[in-house]
């Protein structure tokens, strides 16, 4: 997208000698943003890295190898650097609710014509007011000269590399349920107690119940 023929600005994220490298901007420093901002690194590119938790950041930064920025997901903070990105991905997350709103119709107008915004948060309704589901087949509209890219389950576009690696996290939690049945399995582990959302007709997840206007 960031290429002229598809809306872009025609940058080339890691640059060529003599020639600077893009600038990317990623809004959440968990799994995404983390793997967002690798990949960013190894094609040479300008990284910034941006979140409200300050622990998220020092832990990217022991993390990661090659050269990035992190700063704090400050709104004038966010401001400042959305006007140098040619590409930003949103990848913030409330587990089991809306993901905040971070950018908003004002602030995209202050961005550079053919900027691309990566809204990987559309799943759970975007982090950029201008943000709605596209579809793998036809993935990116433009408002106010930002093409947005916003395709909800990305993954599924790589279906069997996607479910071998879901298997693989999901199956140890399947298996100790089958083992020690489902009451016992959450009594032994805390981690399969977070990931309950309903029981017994009963949302049990306070985030979905506040996304849903639902008591728990």
């Amino acid at each position: 997208a960031l290429q002229r023929p598809f809306g872009g600005r025609g940058i080339l994220l890691g640059g060529l000698a003599g020639v600077p490298p893009g600038r990317v901007v990623i809004l959440g420093a968990g799994t995404v943003g983390t793997h967002a901002a690798k990949v960013a690194v190894g094609l040479g590119a300008e990284v910034v890295i941006l979140d409200n938790n300050r622990e998220q950041l020092k832990a990217i930064e022991k993390r990661m190898d090659g050269p990035f920025q992190t700063d704090m997901a400050l709104p004038e903070t966010i401001a400042r650097y959305l006007t140098e990105a040619d590409l930003v991905v949103g990848a913030v997350l409330t587990a089991g609710a809306r993901a905040p709103l971070l950018v908003d119709r004002n602030l995209l107008g202050q961005m550079k014509r053919g900027t691309v915004i990566a809204d990987v948060a559309i799943d759970q309704g975007g982090c950029f007011e201008t943000s709605r589901p596209t579809t793998h087949t036809d993935p990116i509209y433009v408002v106010d000269g930002i093409l947005h890219y916003c395709v909800p389950n990305i993954p599924s576009a790589t279906p069997r590399t996607a479910t071998y690696a879901l298997a693989n996290v999901t199956l140890p939690y399947i298996l100790n349920v089958v083992r020690l049945g489902l009451h016992e399995a959450l009594r032994a582990d805390p981690l399969l107690q977070h990931g309950l959302n309903v029981h017994q007709g009963c949302i049990t997840h306070s985030a979905v119940a506040q996304a849903h206007k639902i008591g728990l």
